[in-house]
């Protein structure tokens, strides 16, 4: 695993517009940074990253037939109890999902250690699926990389299929909250995928969906939403007042219910007791006095926490790193610090997809901290031997 830097390409910043990728500068700071890329080996990329993807994600779907089936599991992961039959339901119904994503610490040498699960409402989907393949081929066509460059990246076939094994008969909704770009990026890229596969799509902002007095979903101009991808936290909805209709609703929800396990930090202390030194693991337990110093060498999570925020961790060494945020409400976990690989001046996580079941490709994240953020820089991988 190596960072090369390079060139870019001139006129990147207008193809990234011309496809939507509206997105690709955040606060006048690259998001997209071609500067760039990682180059691994194939043989990193099978045994170290996708094989243990699979792994995991075998073992993450195991767990959530072990939660659904006990109230003490669900207590433990602060979901009300009003939500568990949804959730049991869904799951042992086979509530059909798309997408989840996986963060990884690892530096091209030992085991990628597992950081967090984001399989309800992952993003960095788009740019992780056809812009980076898209670099790939015009650098190559450009004669900017070799020939024989590949890169870890079946993201989009996956989701074609994925997509097209539901044989969905309605209207599939996208919806994101009002005034996200990045969301809606997100959202955009699924219905495009969704359509080429003959599904008929639309958008929907989340704040304008309605529920009738029966109990129906609909849209602004009172249709029915008979599936609905909706970029909205299951934790979030437990909370809203919409929530409650859902169990009795005729929408098909996506991502479904039983992923409100996986996406909760919780997860991770109970995957560590199932299958306590898996060297892809790293040791978490539910952190019993929240408002002490972290230990050293230790990294505190909320249960419920998005892009970094409300994380504290202190290395080995005593350095203490922190970022605020509104993530304050719910338990949290100590986790094992293993540190992110850092090149040049910046830290490097790695993100795995799994679509459809099948570990599909990755995405690289950059940040000058070692806690990763929704700013934190994305840039291009190959695999090159």
């Amino acid at each position: 695993m190596k960072k090369i830097h390079c060139a870019e390409r001139h006129d990147w910043k207008q193809t990234a517009e011309s496809l939507g990728f509206l997105f690709h500068t955040i606060d006048d700071e690259p998001y997209w940074d071609e500067r760039a890329y990682y180059q691994f080996t194939l043989a990193q990329i099978e045994n170290d990253l996708e094989d243990p993807t699979t792994e995991l994600h075998e073992m993450c779907m195991d767990l959530v037939d072990r939660v659904v089936r006990s109230e003490e599991l669900l207590d433990r992961l602060s979901i009300p109890a009003s939500y568990y039959d949804m959730i049991r339901t869904s799951w042992l119904e086979g509530h059909p999902h798309l997408y989840g994503r996986m963060d990884f610490s690892y530096s091209g040498n030992g085991p990628a250690k597992l950081l967090e699960l984001n399989y309800d409402t992952p993003t960095s989907l788009y740019e992780a699926s056809a812009f980076q393949w898209g670099w790939l081929e015009q650098c190559i066509e450009r004669g900017m990389l070799p020939r024989h460059a590949d890169q870890f990246n079946s993201i989009d076939t996956r989701l074609h299929e994925a997509f097209a094994a539901l044989k969905l008969k309605r209207p599939f909704y996208f919806a994101s909250m009002k005034g996200s770009v990045e969301d809606k990026g997100t959202t955009d890229y699924l219905r495009l995928v969704a359509e080429k596969v003959g599904i008929e799509s639309q958008h929907i902002d989340i704040e304008d969906i309605g529920l009738t007095t029966e109990g129906r979903f609909v849209d602004l101009e009172d249709r029915w939403i008979p599936h609905l991808f909706k970029l909205h936290a299951w934790e979030f909805i437990f909370h809203e007042p919409f929530g409650a209709a859902i169990a009795d609703c005729d929408t098909q929800f996506f991502e479904p219910a039983w992923k409100a396990i996986l996406s909760n930090k919780g997860a991770l202390p109970l995957l560590w007791e199932l299958h306590k030194g898996h060297p892809n693991l790293l040791a978490a337990h539910l952190d019993p006095n929240p408002a002490s110093a972290v230990p050293k060498g230790w990294v505190r999570k909320p249960y419920f926490s998005r892009e970094g925020a409300n994380i504290e961790l202190q290395t080995a060494d005593g350095l203490i790193v922190k970022e605020d945020g509104p993530y304050t409400d719910a338990p949290f976990i100590l986790q094992e610090f293993a540190p992110l690989p850092r090149f040049d001046d910046s830290y490097t996580l790695i993100g795995s997809w799994v679509i459809g079941d099948q570990a599909a490709g990755i995405g690289v994240r950059e940040d000058n901290s070692l806690i990763t953020k929704d700013s934190s820089r994305f840039l291009p991988h190959l695999i090159l031997d």
